[in-house]
């Protein structure tokens, strides 16, 4: 399954939510979907159904943590969830380079390149959080 076919099942509750304009997130959702797939797939050999649990826990809360982010109010606290969601990327490419041959190397490349894109994205968003000025600052300059 592609983006665009993953993107395409999305239900419009699911698309009006203000959270769907972050890319990131929209990411971390597909990675979580993908991974559901692949865990499909992991679950029929008896090696795989131990790796399939770690890799659909890594894979879900990339998405469930920038969630979590995005709704802080403060900055420093942005930042926190969306560096926990970055360490959940990093465990789950290391999850996939260890399913890749049960899965194909298709498939994996894919997943990589996702989670590639993702862990850009987080790193700037983590850079661009941390160079806001801090709230104390900002309601300090409005009275």
């Amino acid at each position: 399954m592609t983006y665009d076919e993953w993107e395409a099942t999305a239900s419009q509750a699911v698309k009006s939510d203000p959270t769907w304009k972050v890319e990131a997130y929209r990411l971390g959702l597909f990675a979580g979907a993908s991974a559901w797939s692949d865990a499909e797939t992991l679950i029929r050999d008896p090696r795989g159904s131990i790796v399939a649990g770690q890799l659909m826990r890594s894979a879900a809360s990339v998405a469930a943590q920038i969630a979590e982010g995005y709704g802080r109010r403060s900055a420093k606290d942005r930042v926190r969830y969306y560096e926990y969601a970055l360490g959940s990327v990093g465990e789950t490419r290391a999850w996939y380079v260890t399913v890749r041959h049960a899965i194909g190397s298709e498939a994996t490349e894919v997943r990589m390149a996702n989670l590639l894109s993702l862990t850009r994205l987080l790193l700037t968003m983590i850079r661009r959080e941390r160079e806001k000025p801090a709230d104390w600052m900002v309601r300090s300059g409005d009275g």
